[in-house]
């Protein structure tokens, strides 16, 4: 399976009897999916086509959809719906005579979600129901479109991250070849910090603390060995899931944990050197992974 990313866009057209409509649909990154849907009043049961069919293709990301909607001539009609507006002015009413809220406009309750429906004339229902069946299609049809566009960005990320993820191996075969001056030059130190206490007299417990810290910052051999298991688990899931990016997220904060660790002990320049340019390939890295699904 290859990667998804979080980003795209798609745009479909239709059209039936005296309809015609337009469905965008785009995502962005989110660390949950999170679907929002806009459509003219009077086709809001559409959104739940919209949320199933996205919640069917996507696992995370910012999924918008749109729909926009008219009619081709001016034989529709616009309706209030009564029923729903006496909703809204019986839950208004102990409002207004507390004093909490002001007597609405005419204008304000019908911007109201509900209260103004479009429909066919003559109320036809049936030509109505192909309509919003039109509709729905065109919106799963889209989204399927969003998740080619989020496949194709996946193709190009697989490219990209694979390429950050080799840069990282080599740059820990270098600290590696660099590590292995580190025992002496710590102990080159440790010699230099021993002239320096012996002529301190200090006391053989200071002696011992020194050389416990010294020895600890010669080894590096762990975190050489943690960010190599790391690009394997890397590779893995570059080339097995299309749903990696929490784990490849977590991957690169673990990365960066080994890089400032390797850095802070480093007793050469090489090393530092090493460590240094590890945390700006990992930083790229973790941008780019913020970007896939």
């Amino acid at each position: 399976m290859s990667l998804n990313g979080m980003t795209g866009f798609a745009r479909r057209e239709g059209a039936l009897g005296s309809w015609t409509w337009a469905v965008e649909a785009r995502s962005v990154n989110g660390r949950n999916l999170d679907v929002r849907f806009r459509a003219p009043p009077g086709f809001e049961a559409l959104e739940r086509i919209a949320r199933e069919a996205a919640q069917a293709r996507f696992q995370r990301g910012q999924v918008g959809v749109s729909l926009q909607a008219r009619r081709t001539d001016s034989a529709g009609e616009v309706r209030i719906n009564h029923d729903i507006l006496n909703r809204y002015l019986a839950a208004l009413a102990p409002l207004i005579e507390a004093g909490r809220a002001t007597t609405p406009t005419a204008d304000g309750l019908l911007a109201l979600r509900g209260v103004i429906e479009t429909g066919e004339a003559g109320d036809d229902a049936e030509a109505r129901t192909a309509v919003e069946l039109a509709m729905g299609e065109d919106i799963a049809r889209a989204l399927e479109d969003l998740a080619k566009a989020r496949a194709e960005e996946g193709r190009a990320l697989h490219t990209l991250l694979a390429d950050f993820v080799s840069q990282i191996a080599s740059l820990t075969d270098a600290a590696g070849v660099a590590a292995a001056d580190q025992p002496a030059l710590v102990r080159d130190r440790f010699a230099r910090r021993m002239e320096e206490l012996a002529g301190e007299a200090a006391a053989p417990d200071r002696i011992l603390q020194e050389a416990a810290a010294m020895a600890t910052r010669a080894d590096v051999r762990e975190e050489l060995d943690r960010l190599a298991a790391h690009i394997v688990s890397a590779r893995g899931l570059l080339d097995d899931t299309a749903l990696a990016g929490r784990r490849l997220d977590f991957l690169a904060q673990e990365f960066m944990r080994e890089a400032n660790t390797l850095t802070s002990k480093s007793a050469s320049p090489a090393l530092t050197g090493a460590g240094l340019e590890l945390k700006v390939v990992i930083d790229r890295l973790r941008e780019q992974v913020q970007n896939v699904e």
